[in-house]
């Protein structure tokens, strides 16, 4: 493609040793983090928005971050585009054997196990379970192992048992909570979150996305109880919880 092409080319002319830009040329692995940290939020935040022209350039922006990490690694002589891309082309034809060989599916989960599957024999791994990075969003973390587990059968695939599982550790988080055991009572809290989560993957629900969603809910709505406090001449920091309270009844059905 003649676009992507001139995209590797500008990048190239960017990162030349005399003619390049300056500030392209301190980058590093290590400093690019961050802006492909930036990009991927954004790209999501596009996607939410569900705002074609904005997705488009989010796309264009992550690209980019590809292209730069690609080469910079070629200049350390470790690996091209060229390479990045044939590799991942050879995955894609590896797990999807359904797609590109003889195997028979009935469906898109029995793709996710065969997907799974095909990882572990490919990597020769000794756990079905990913070694994920420490960096991971937790709960998009528990979706993920959750999933692993049950590519292999070890799943209840039913929302109501799992969901029955959430009431039993909040049981229990209670009792932790009501015998002052603090450290206990942290324990169950993660137990009742990754029990969530799984409720969560079990009715398709991606639950990092779902928790994002209720907290930019839950701060328009603080900053309309905010706002209409100012409106009074008040203080927010004095305000009765009641007061509070029904401004946020309020913003609730607005």
């Amino acid at each position: 493609m003649k676009e992507f092409s001139r995209l590797v080319r500008i990048m190239k002319k960017l990162r030349h040793p005399r003619r390049g830009c300056p500030w392209d040329l301190k980058q590093t692995p290590a400093s690019l983090k961050e802006y492909i940290l930036e990009e991927t939020h954004e790209l999501i935040e596009a996607i939410d928005g569900g705002d074609a022209e904005a997705v488009r350039e989010e796309l264009g922006d992550l690209l980019l971050q590809i292209v730069f990490l690609a080469r910079l690694a070629e200049e350390d002589k470790k690996f091209s585009i060229r390479e990045v891309i044939a590799g991942i082309s050879e995955k894609l034809v590896r797990r999807h054997p359904h797609i590109f060989g003889s195997v028979q599916v009935n469906g898109a989960d029995e793709v996710k196990v065969n997907w799974e599957k095909i990882k572990i024999a490919e990597k020769n791994k000794q756990s079905v379970i990913s070694d994920y990075p420490a960096s991971m969003p937790s709960l998009l973390l528990a979706n993920r192992i959750a999933s692993q587990a049950s590519g292999v059968g070890f799943d209840w695939n039913d929302a109501g048992r799992a969901f029955a599982k959430v009431a039993e550790e909040i049981e229990e988080l209670r009792v932790e909570i009501n015998e002052n055991r603090l450290h206990e009572a942290e324990n169950e809290i993660g137990d009742l979150l990754f029990a969530v989560a799984n409720v969560a993957r079990l009715l398709k629900i991606n639950p990092e996305f779902a928790l994002a969603r209720t907290n930019k809910k839950f701060t328009r709505r603080f900053r309309h109880i905010e706002a209409e406090l100012k409106k009074q001449g008040k203080d927010i920091s004095t305000a009765a919880l009641e007061e509070m309270e029904a401004l946020w009844q309020w913003a609730k059905e607005e």
